[in-house]
């Protein structure tokens, strides 16, 4: 089906339409930051950037520069999509081993510095720039930096997330001096400063990656990780470069879906296309019984092998083919039954990792399209909510723990090993068809793959726009075992209570449960019009580039 009017009447936004460039992000002022930058005469990604970096300062629960990232970009002048991986690697010096050395038998403490895995989001930001910036770094973050410097009010949505993700990290020292200054929670409207953020973003705006990795900053870090028995050494900083890949994809349908090869689980929403593509869902009816019922049981199946096979492929043989084959999909979707099967409580391969019940919803998506048709598909993540809480001092960061996410007992694909990528949760997305294009991602651990399976069924199977898409009652299932399911109130009772019926055991969620994700999207179409959407589930927007004047 095409992307036409959306048949999902309750759509609470209009989907926004340019000429020109447009920015879809979480919150209004990285989004108009990012569509500032495209005014100037940016590139979709220095209009990316721009915009991921002020979400560090306005989110900074969720994402920032001690954290990684991953993007999708379509080159339209070529039609090819580049891929990059700027996830950080383990220290050279962490080991199981050396865990156990240190008394700690299964996973660092969500607080530990061995939590913590090289940072490589401004890797990340350097590497994109150098190859398709069109203006200088140092104006492509100076509105991270204004704002900074000089403060940006707390968004609604944001306030709840941030007093949420401070509570238990309030003792850490510095913590409650840089992210709760007010002597209370925060509150809709406050003026937040991290002025310290600002002068280390400015030192990026003109060193680039060695104003992180080997400048003051390092030295700070290193010193930081060496007070609480860390084992990062300079050269695990020095050394460390982000990854093109080539982007993974399948056909479900009409169009092609994108994702970026593992580490990241994106092979597990390609994985539940597969198996859904079996099934005539357009038929069954948008969220119907039927229809989540396929939705949810092909979830199992695909984070089943998520969960048994991937890891980071330079240290593992991932078998990357094999999981999107469509015969294995075709095997898998054979074992659900849509007209009366019983939602199950675990399929195989049924040696899961327990470490992949972590729940790290805290991470940020955005998508930029400038008037070229360049497409930016950016996700970037500091796990969990304010991550470790370990701030490096004088540089307004706190370290992420992405690395929470190996496994700690050895012997498995994704086992913690010096040098090796965690499995990691955030995966940005990318959907074609013809001459239409959409960057797109949502946001929440490892809810996004499903998140992405059924944003690509709503444009697909049932012609939603890409703001419908967004807006549509989602489900999630965030643990690895068992029939427990969070669904939105806007799946009708009557579906419900057959779901349950059918041994689903669900949980409603509240309105503004960071559960479900938070989305954004951009497309391009045959004519070259640039349509972008934004999740009502956040405080964002997508911003229109400006019209050229004079």
């Amino acid at each position: 089906m095409a992307t036409g009017e959306s048949n999902y009447r309750e759509q609470a936004r209009s989907t926004v339409l340019s000429k020109f460039g447009i920015v879809a992000a979480s919150q209004t002022l990285a989004a108009e930051a990012g569509a500032m930058i495209l005014d100037r005469g940016g590139s979709a990604v220095d209009a990316a950037i721009a915009a991921n970096a002020v979400l560090g300062v306005a989110e900074p629960m969720m994402c920032g520069i001690g954290g990684d990232l991953f993007a999708i970009v379509y080159e339209a002048s070529t039609g090819k999509l580049h891929g990059l991986n700027a996830s950080g690697w383990a220290p050279e010096g962490l080991s199981l081993d050396v865990l156990r050395a240190k008394g700690i038998a299964g996973s660092p403490d969500r607080s530990s510095i061995h939590a913590v895995t090289v940072p490589g989001s401004v890797a990340g930001w350097d590497t994109l720039h150098a190859k398709f910036g069109n203006l200088p770094l140092a104006e492509v973050l100076a509105p991270a930096v204004y704002y900074a410097e000089h403060g940006i009010p707390v968004a609604e949505r944001i306030a709840t997330h941030w007093n949420e993700g401070a509570a238990e990290l309030i003792g850490i020292p510095g913590f409650r001096e840089v992210f709760m200054p007010w002597g209370r929670p925060v509150r809709t409207g406050d003026i937040f400063r991290n002025p310290h953020l600002a002068r280390t973003l400015r030192s990026i705006g003109t060193q680039g990656r060695d104003a992180f990795y080997n400048g003051p900053v390092a030295e700070r870090l290193l010193d930081l990780s060496t007070s609480l028995g860390g084992t990062m050494a300079r050269a695990d900083l020095q050394e460390f470069q982000p990854v093109w890949v080539q982007p993974i994809s399948t056909k479900y349908r009409d169009w092609t879906v994108w994702e970026l090869p593992p580490n990241g689980q994106g092979i597990a929403a390609l994985s539940m296309l597969n198996m859904m593509e079996n099934f005539p869902l357009p038929d069954f009816g948008h969220n119907s019984v039927r229809a989540l019922h396929v939705m949810i049981e092909a979830k199992k199946l695909a984070y089943s092998d998520l969960a048994a096979y991937v890891g980071d492929p330079k240290f593992s043989d991932v078998p990357v083919e094999a999981l999107l084959s469509k015969d294995l999909a075709a095997q898998r979707a054979g074992s659900i039954d849509a007209e009366c099967g019983h939602a199950r409580g675990q399929v195989l391969p049924s040696e899961l990792m327990a470490v992949l019940n972590a729940q790290g919803k805290d991470t940020t998506y955005l998508s930029a399209t400038d008037k070229d048709g360049n497409i930016v598909s950016l996700i970037q993540s500091i796990y969990q909510s304010f991550a470790t809480g370990l701030l490096v001092p004088e540089t307004g960061m706190v370290l992420h723990n992405r690395g929470l996410l190996f496994n700690f007992a050895s012997g498995h694909v994704n086992s913690l090993e010096p040098r090796k990528r965690p499995l990691n949760t955030i995966i940005p997305g990318f959907m074609e068809c013809g001459e239409r294009k959409i960057g797109f991602g949502i946001m929440g651990g490892f809810n996004q793959a499903q998140a992405h399976a059924q944003f690509v069924s709503n444009i697909v199977d049932f012609g939603f726009n890409i703001q419908a898409a967004l807006e549509a009652p989602r489900f999630t299932k965030a643990t690895f075992e068992g029939c427990d399911v969070q669904i939105e109130p806007g799946v009708p009772v009557e579906v419900r209570l057959q779901l349950a019926a059918r041994g689903h055991e669900l949980e409603l969620t509240d309105p503004i449960s960071a559960s479900m994700g938070r989305g954004n999207a951009t497309m391009v179409d045959e004519h070259g019009v640039k349509y972008g959407a934004s999740d009502p589930r956040g405080d964002g927007q997508a911003a229109p580039q400006s019209p050229p004047v004079g």
